[in-house]
């Protein structure tokens, strides 16, 4: 009774599942198929995104003496054109070594080190700048070694240590580069002399220009060169703010003998990676074919994919560098991408070559990751079709396809519920019924068992 229960009640719903759950799966099948395009749009973004930023399209610069220099070129930047660089003197750190004690176990007194930052400016009188002081608090029970470790751990950018030489354990300090990163150092306390300072009082430990006995071992500098025949200077040896985004960590000295800094020449790289693009596009396009199929496909009437084949058809002709000179190239044409007349892509390898060997610079600037350019093109084409508000991208497709399904799983979870509620229903129903079929079979059963004795009696 309980099985045909069941049954019964899975039959009354089993044509109105069967529809949904049909329809559910071709939901599935669109959201699937609309993801897909969408994430192989994304994933040729990213990967030319990767490629120009760090990968073999990133714009690079080499050095002629790589001695003197190593250049590198920020991101989004188009380098172009060819200088000269001649470094007559590097940057350098201010270099302290104290005068000689015995061992960096030594005491060095009670008081507090005091760091002033500044600028000599050429003289022996430090002109302070805005920095606060940093203040050392020294114990009596501190050593040589204690001090240097609370210089490091004071976050004034300074390195410490001691260094065991010929004379004896001698504290060094060295700041960073740049000739407005000079200090000096005071000291005062419980242990400060007043007068010629010993070994165990604090005031061994100061230095000043204008008393210095030897102490300083280098002076902060700034960098010193000669840029494209301009002189410049920089506060450190890594230098910005120069042409086409080039950036330049000087290493070496080459006073009167200036060097060539040039961009690399990116011509090869840009044949392979158009021919890496043809072939991604192509898999898109193929994607595309095969699931805006009017005669099976999963998307045959999705406008979202239409709307994407539109945008692939005319990816050739597409300006993407609205601003590029008369003559330089300004479409994916320019650069080779052609279309078959089955919608598929070619490489039209002498477009291409035409285009690198007359406007290398200006085919080179296509490839970067500003407004305009290729990236741009296709990360504006994949972000335009994966926007979830407009009902005309594969964004919105799998929005109002998501929508439908979530609809269909409640109305088939309304179902599974009506089921059985009918299935409670008629289980009560027949079990009443058994029951009652089972009372009168009992009554039955006296009947002839009293019809049976009182037949056996009358005989």
């Amino acid at each position: 009774m309980q099985k045909l229960a069941s049954d019964l009640a899975e039959a009354r719903f089993l044509t109105q599942k069967t529809q949904l759950e049909s329809r559910s799966e071709l939901l599935d099948a669109r959201i699937s198929g609309a993801s897909t395009l969408k994430n192989q749009l994304s994933q040729l973004a990213s990967a030319l995104g990767d490629r120009i930023r760090n990968g073999d399209l990133a714009p690079s610069a080499v050095v002629g003496n790589s001695a003197v220099a190593q250049a590198s070129v920020l991101p989004g930047s188009v380098g172009t054109g060819s200088y000269t660089l001649e470094v007559n003197h590097l940057a350098a750190a201010q270099t302290l070594a104290s005068k000689p004690f015995t061992a960096a176990t030594d005491l060095v007194g009670e008081g507090q080190l005091t760091i002033t930052f500044g600028n000599f400016n050429g003289t022996s009188t430090l002109t302070p700048d805005s920095r606060t002081p940093v203040n050392i608090a020294v114990s009596a029970t501190d050593t040589l070694a204690d001090v240097a470790a609370r210089i490091r751990a004071s976050g004034a950018g300074l390195n410490a240590y001691v260094a065991q030489t010929a004379t004896g354990a001698r504290l060094v300090v060295k700041g960073t580069e740049g000739a407005a990163n000079s200090f000096e150092i005071s000291a005062s306390g419980a242990s400060a002399s007043g007068g010629t300072p010993v070994p165990g009082q604090i005031d061994y430990l100061a230095w000043s220009a204008g008393t210095d006995t030897g102490q300083r071992t280098a002076s902060a500098r700034d960098a010193d060169f000669v840029f494209d025949g301009l002189p410049m200077t920089s506060g450190s040896n890594k230098v910005t703010g120069l042409p086409g985004g080039l950036v330049l960590t000087l290493t070496g000295e080459n006073p009167g003998v200036p060097t060539s800094i040039t961009f690399a020449d990116k011509s090869k790289q840009i044949t392979a990676m158009m021919g890496d693009f043809v072939t991604a596009l192509n898999e898109i396009t193929s994607t595309v074919n095969e699931l805006a199929n009017p005669k099976g496909g999963d998307l045959g009437s999705d406008p979202g994919t239409r709307a994407l084949k539109r945008a692939l058809a005319g990816l050739t002709t597409q300006v993407v560098m609205p601003g590029a000179a008369e003559g330089e190239p300004n479409t994916l044409a320019d650069l080779g991408l052609a279309v078959n007349r089955d919608g598929t892509f070619r490489l039209d390898a002498a477009r291409l070559q035409t285009t690198l060997s007359s406007n290398l610079a200006a085919a080179g600037a296509m490839f970067t990751t500003g407004l305009h350019g290729v990236y741009a093109t296709i990360d504006n084409l994949s972000r335009a079709a994966s926007t979830r508000g407009d009902p005309g991208s594969l964004g919105g497709s799998i929005e109002r396809y998501t929508s439908q399904k979530t609809q269909l799983s409640e109305k088939l979870s309304d179902i599974a519920e009506q089921q059985e509620k009918l299935r409670e229903q008629l289980a009560k129903q027949f079990t009443w019924a058994d029951r009652n079929v089972a009372a009168s079979q009992s009554t039955l059963s006296f009947i002839r068992n009293q019809v049976a004795m009182w037949t056996n009696a009358g005989n």
